[in-house]
């Protein structure tokens, strides 16, 4: 949403959004003050808004790690022969033209906010390296390839762009990972690639929640002072630390500085603000219920409350289920009907209608997306689909996005992008363009190197 200016007197001063009301009255209830909380925001010059630039202050990438089938998702074919139209039927949605699976009927109902994109293509069938591609941007060192773990040289998260170019004030970080690392049993290298800073360096991991939200007593390491240690205590410490470091600056604002951010780490220890917005049992339980008593759904309502107090991107990884994620290469219709579709549905569903209620939706984008799709041919030996990253669905909902849209379209099997494909590279040039940051920008590397952090274009038809 574009700053507004008041008509008021004070030349220059904009009304503060729902988002920062909010923030100030829950900060104000607890006794403390927020003096930048008004300020307005930095216009990007030269910024077009029509274009989608700039629409969003934050963003939530669902990654439905192991590479959702779009054919029995977002782009069903059932016309096609039933080895390739598989067991799902398909149902009308509220956008004219578009069905998507039965097994989505919540999400059928929100399409007036989705614009679908049915000609996402690449030619990588590995889980890691295309893991990386898609939460970075930016092929893999070793593209290719399920051998090859994280590395110092890997393209940073888009998470970790953000926080370089657009980071948050105050103790709440500016990229956040949850409920875990991916990574794949079946895998050698393990955890995928490109999921922290890269060659940025440690001070731009995203902040790493891991856990389950919706298990009992859930807390997240790393916040709140260690037993023992009040605020006092903890100035202490950290003045000695300034002086061992013979006045190294430990604001956490400059690159590199005392380990990158150290002490941002220190002022989230003890901050009110940054506890309170990881805290997902202070939720109505009724709206808890809403989204799912589930972890991918109370991860989504988590991210919910991120990006309320200020985080600028939240990544929500499916989660280490103990089944393969969805990497249905076997029994591939009982694990969607039963175990995959019906929590992405409903938290998906949820996020959106919570989003709106709140006032948050048209400023924070929601792409929902897996690293690619599955073989049209059903397995007949097992019921399943094999990797297929030639032509698969994501979806995108607010942050300026023109609801009830299908981009692109795929040949009559989803084999192949019929018109309009679209790379990883194009999607995360996306999300950078509606957080207002263009992706030709360079940013120099350890060594001195400037490094364009996109290549890609960004699809701004999308946007309204």
């Amino acid at each position: 949403m574009a700053n507004q200016r008041s008509s008021g007197s004070c030349r220059g001063f904009r009304q503060p959004s729902r988002r920062e009301a909010l923030r100030a009255g829950v900060l104000g209830s607890l006794g403390l003050a927020l003096p930048e909380l008004f300020r307005g925001r930095a216009v990007v010059q030269g910024a077009d808004t029509a274009s989608g630039f700039g629409r969003a202050k934050s963003c939530i990438l669902i990654f439905q790690w192991g590479g959702p089938s779009q054919l029995d998702t977002w782009d069903p074919k059932p016309e096609a022969p039933a080895e390739i139209r598989g067991q799902f039927s398909t149902i009308e949605t509220r956008t004219p033209g578009l069905r998507i699976s039965e097994h989505f009927p919540l999400l059928a109902n929100q399409s007036h906010r989705l614009a679908v994109v049915r000609s996402m293509t690449h030619a990588d069938p590995a889980h890691l390296s295309t893991a990386h591609r898609l939460l970075t941007g930016h092929l893999a060192p070793t593209p290719n390839s399920d051998a090859a773990p994280p590395s110092p040289g890997d393209w940073p998260h888009l998470g970790s762009i953000v926080s370089k170019l657009r980071p948050t004030k105050g103790a709440v970080p500016t990229a956040v990972t949850m409920p875990w690392t991916v990574a794949h049993p079946a895998a050698p290298g393990g955890r995928a690639p490109g999921q922290h800073g890269g060659w940025l360096g440690k001070g731009f991991d995203p902040f790493q929640v891991n856990g389950d939200p919706n298990a009992k007593g859930f807390q997240v390491a790393g916040l709140g002072l260690p037993e023992g240690v009040d605020s006092r205590r903890m100035g202490d410490r950290r003045a000695l630390l300034s002086g061992i470091s013979g006045g190294m600056d430990l604001s956490g604002t400059g690159p590199g500085t005392w380990d990158g951010f150290q002490g941002r780490a220190l002022d989230a220890l003890v901050s009110a603000e940054a506890r309170g917005a990881f805290e997902v049992d202070r939720e109505d339980p009724k709206i808890r219920d809403r989204y799912g008593r589930n972890i991918h759904g109370q991860c989504l309502l988590l991210a919910r409350r991120l990006v309320e107090a200020g985080v600028g991107l939240v990544t929500v990884n499916w989660h280490d289920d103990g089944r393969n994620f969805w990497d249905t290469h076997g029994d591939n219709f009982n694990r969607l009907k039963n175990d995959l579709m019906p929590p992405a549905d409903r938290g998906f569903a949820s996020l959106l209608d919570d989003l709106d209620a709140r006032g948050l939706l048209d400023e924070t984008l929601i792409v929902w997306a897996g690293e690619f799709g599955r073989a049209p041919r059903i397995t007949a030996a097992n019921a399943g689909r094999e990797h297929w990253p030639r032509c698969y669905s994501v979806a995108l909902a607010g942050g300026g996005i023109n609801g009830g849209q299908i981009y692109g379209a795929s040949d009559r099997w989803a084999a192949y992008p019929a018109k309009d494909p679209v790379s990883p590279e194009d999607l995360g040039a996306t999300i950078l363009h509606a957080l207002g940051i263009n992706p030709a920008t360079e940013v120099k590397d350890a060594v001195g190197r400037p490094l364009q952090i996109n290549t890609g274009n960004a699809l701004t038809s999308l946007f309204a």
